[in-house]
């Protein structure tokens, strides 16, 4: 059966690139959903800390999220426009023809741990002034450094750089351009010029030549070429708008426009961001620009969340079939988490997958289960996990304490969301109201800015005001906030105990 909508409306695609693959959603101009589909695709981890992605992959991701979505009735050629987003700090490295020239090195990566501490040593003050963060592992220019000095032949090669959704927006129209929001997740874009810094682009061995020119996120940034509809079923001619971070527009499609709003993300990583009138750089936290012209936002935010429950998914979980259909493993490890208490019978998870950002930036720090007895379920171990991931936000969230900033409002967002457990878990953990909006993705906000982009909204605040729907709102169980308070300073200590194991032993180096 076919999707029931006024096809005389204009149809709005938003077209997300998330860490672990693409989600494509479409609305109608009055926000209303007609359809959504998602493919994963793999990302390649060769060497301990090492994450990579074929950039081909995103481009097959994508075809085949439009052919789901033609699948469920959703009329490709109806669509009016789309927006794109994605993981930033990704450089895809093409050459003169625009063909990519390596795999990309993705944000997760951890190997340029030596090159952000000699740029600590040496540039950090000039990093910091002039980008508002701090090296570490996560930034494009540190990567870059890492090719440099081990890939030399690649950064030879090189003749163009852009990022994730920026490639794909490419192959869609022909037309390379970024936005200054993913320009600030390279560490080589000054904030204060607005462009692209010539000495932290030399000393990432690239030249401002190679990278791309700017325009805004909602700004048409090319159309949709011949070759391009062939290949993905989109209208040819279609305009495509410029999108921008999956971060900013997680933060805007969840409705969080104003000063004092906040974020919590369980998406594959975790994130808590909060809105704010003005920049707030601190050495701990990330600094952006918002997609409302004149707002930012500081970033506290932890390497690995329901990238987490991925990885207990396809460790712990083998595929059951229920009614000669694929059972929901997502589903599964809920009600096996529901069936364990608070605390998880004693069972502690910290999600350090992938080393750790906020608020440690310690790249040598890995994940743990402790507290196992005989008699630990594996239900036990699916809570912990739950608990772990909303421990490592709230542990996320202690330095925007410090830093003082307002908090009026907070927006519960990403895949984790879903899962109601979960939700619960992190309203209980915050000791927060939490309100989760509906569907308030970063797809979604791409469809908004894809709307704004072509004049179906006046701005981007109105595009949010006339679309977004807040699904359910979780006020905090005192017993079980306070249980979790004790428990998330048991977290700390057993952080605090492990953190001295993981780090190098001089003779080991």
């Amino acid at each position: 059966m076919g999707l029931w909508y006024n096809c005389r409306m204009k149809l709005l695609l938003g077209i997300d690139y998330g860490t672990g693959g693409c989600k494509t959603t479409v609305l109608d101009e009055t926000g209303a959903f007609v359809g959504e589909a998602s493919t994963e695709f793999q990302t390649y981890h060769d060497h301990p800390g090492w994450s990579e992605q074929e950039p081909q992959d995103w481009w097959n991701a994508l075809a085949e999220s439009l052919r789901k979505l033609s699948a469920k009735g959703v009329d490709l050629k109806a669509i009016a426009a789309c927006a794109l987003d994605g993981s930033t700090h990704n450089a895809v490295l093409l050459d003169a023809g625009f063909r990519p020239v390596r795999r990309t090195i993705m944000w997760t990566d951890q190997r340029s741990t030596a090159e952000c501490e000699a740029l600590k040593a040496g540039w950090g003050e000039k990093i910091f002034s002039t980008c508002y963060q701090m090296p570490a592992p996560t930034w494009t220019l540190p990567q870059m450094m890492w090719l440099k000095a081990n890939e030399p032949d690649v950064l030879a090669k090189t003749e163009h750089v852009l990022f994730v959704k920026d490639y794909v927006r490419y192959l869609l129209t022909g037309e390379a351009a970024t936005d200054h929001i993913e320009a600030q997740g390279t560490l080589f874009y000054d904030m204060k010029a607005a462009r692209w810094s010539e000495d932290l682009v030399e000393l990432a061995g690239l030249t401002p030549a190679k990278l791309p020119g700017f325009i805004k996120p909602t700004d048409v940034a090319g159309r949709v070429t011949a070759e391009a509809a062939a290949f993905t079923g989109l209208p040819e001619g279609m305009p495509v708008v410029c999108g921008t971070s999956d971060s900013a527009v997680e933060d805007y499609g969840a409705g969080a426009v104003e000063p004092g709003d906040l974020i919590i993300k369980l998406a594959t990583a975790g994130n808590v961001n909060s809105m704010t009138a003005a920049a707030h750089p601190h050495p701990k936290t990330l600094t952006y620009s918002h997609v409302v012209p004149g707002m930012w936002y500081s970033v506290s935010a932890t390497n690995a969340a329901a990238l987490c429950m991925r990885w207990l998914r396809d460790t712990f979980y083998a595929p059951q079939s229920e009614n000669g259909e694929p059972k929901n493993l997502y589903s599964l490890i809920d009600e096996e988490a529901s069936a364990s208490p608070v605390g998880a019978n004693g069972v502690f998870f910290h999600p350090y997958l992938q080393g750790e950002r906020c608020p440690y930036w310690d790249s040598n720090l890995r994940a743990s289960f402790t507290g196992v007895s005989i008699s630990s379920t594996r239900g036990d171990f699916a809570r912990a996990l739950m608990e772990g991931v909303a421990f490592s936000l709230r542990d996320c969230y202690r330095t925007l304490e410090e830093m003082r900033l307002p908090v009026k409002r907070i927006f519960l967002i990403g895949g984790g969301a879903r899962s109601r457990l979960w939700s619960e878990i992190v309203a209980n953990v915050f000791n927060c109201a939490v309100a989760v909006p509906e569907p308030g993705d970063a797809s979604f906000g791409a469809c908004l800015l894809a709307g704004t982009g072509i004049g179906v909204f006046s701005d981007v605040k109105d595009a949010v005001a006339k679309c977004l729907k807040i699904g359910r709102t979780i006020q905090p169980d005192a017993d079980s906030a306070a249980k979790y308070d004790h428990l998330f300073t048991c977290y700390r200590r057993i952080h605090d105990a492990l953190a001295p194991v993981y780090t190098p032993r001089r003779e080991d180096t």
